[in-house]
């Protein structure tokens, strides 16, 4: 997915629906990324914030409602979330996003938008589709 992305040294991605943190560990470690993760459950923003410790990987952990966080200063998102949170996020996506902010999602389209990029790939045995969109305004 950050590959995908072409995360850069500096930019600021966010992972939306953070999980273990394994997205932000990568960004920070191998592309020497700046990371939010956004995590509604408390016991994941709690493991996540070991797992951050143990890796000695700094990354601003946001315990809330993804819908509630303010994206424009986002140069990456990466999402792994279901068609419905999918549709409910795009709207905020669109308002959100600078120009040249990338969002990457596994799995799930964002409904209405077209990407710029389809990629399968192959996961624990599972093929899987990774898309990419670019924002982009009309001048």
């Amino acid at each position: 997915m950050l590959l995908l992305a072409k995360l850069r040294r500096g930019e600021l991605i966010y992972d939306l629906g953070a999980g273990d943190g394994r997205i932000l560990i990568e960004a920070a470690r191998e592309f020497g990324a700046k990371c939010a993760g956004v995590e509604i459950d408390p016991e994941r923003v709690a493991r996540l914030k070991e797992r951050l410790a143990a890796t000695k990987v700094e990354a601003e952990v946001i315990q809330g409602d993804l819908m509630h966080v303010d994206l424009s200063n986002a140069d990456v998102i990466t999402i792994y979330l279901s068609d419905s949170v999918n549709a409910k996020l795009a709207p905020k996506l669109s308002r959100e996003l600078k120009t040249g902010a990338r969002v990457v999602s596994l799995d799930y389209v964002l409904p209405n938008w077209k990407h710029d990029r389809e990629v399968s790939i192959a996961s624990a045995g599972l093929s899987r589709k990774v898309y990419l969109y670019l924002i982009r305004r009309a001048e």
